[in-house]
């Protein structure tokens, strides 16, 4: 028998990576459904925060929080910390409409790792079936969201595999659908 383990070498990792859930300061911050990531490095900007946010299909936290509201507050009470947020398990139709490309917070949006499913979270959770969405609408729908947003890091949530991300390099390379 073959041993299948995998080592991995953990030496470029970060010395300390401290994760908070922000639902367990609920009574300080009122943000809930989010996660913010603090890992000093100096290879993700100088301070590698990021706020990651799963809004649901009306663009809002789960707690009905719009995420403008959300990464203003984390802001204020980390005096700005995150070095960005990051939009998380959400299909790209869920937010688009809630992006002012003229709000300030807007500009703290520099992730975005989508799903390939328009589902809500109730309904991907209660589905027996993988929804892989539409390849080309998602691919179009990220090189849409860089006339608003200055993406540092994106990737694919429930439903993508390698076909969408590679739909989406192409679509953000060329600023259209690749297929």
């Amino acid at each position: 028998m073959v041993d299948q383990r995998v080592q991995f070498d953990l030496a470029p990792v970060p010395a300390c990576v401290i994760v908070v859930a922000l639902c367990v300061v609920d009574v300080v911050l009122q943000v809930t459904d989010a996660l913010f990531v603090v890992a000093p490095s100096s290879r993700v900007d100088d301070l590698a925060g990021r706020g990651l946010l799963d809004p649901e299909t009306d663009g809002r936290l789960p707690s009905g929080q719009a995420l403008g509201e959300a990464i203003t507050q984390v802001d204020d009470a980390t005096q700005g910390a995150p070095a960005y947020f990051m939009i998380n398990c959400a299909h790209p139709t869920h937010f688009l409409s809630t992006l002012d490309p003229y709000a300030q917070w807007v500009g703290r949006l520099r992730a975005i790792r989508a799903n390939a499913s328009r589902l809500s979270h109730a309904e991907l959770d209660a589905a027996t079936e993988l929804d892989r969405g539409d390849i080309n609408e998602l691919a179009g729908l990220y090189a849409e969201l860089l006339s608003t947003l200055d993406l540092r890091v994106v990737g694919g949530c429930c439903g993508t595999d390698h076909e969408h991300v590679a739909a989406i390099a192409t679509a953000m390379k060329t600023g259209v659908s690749a297929r």
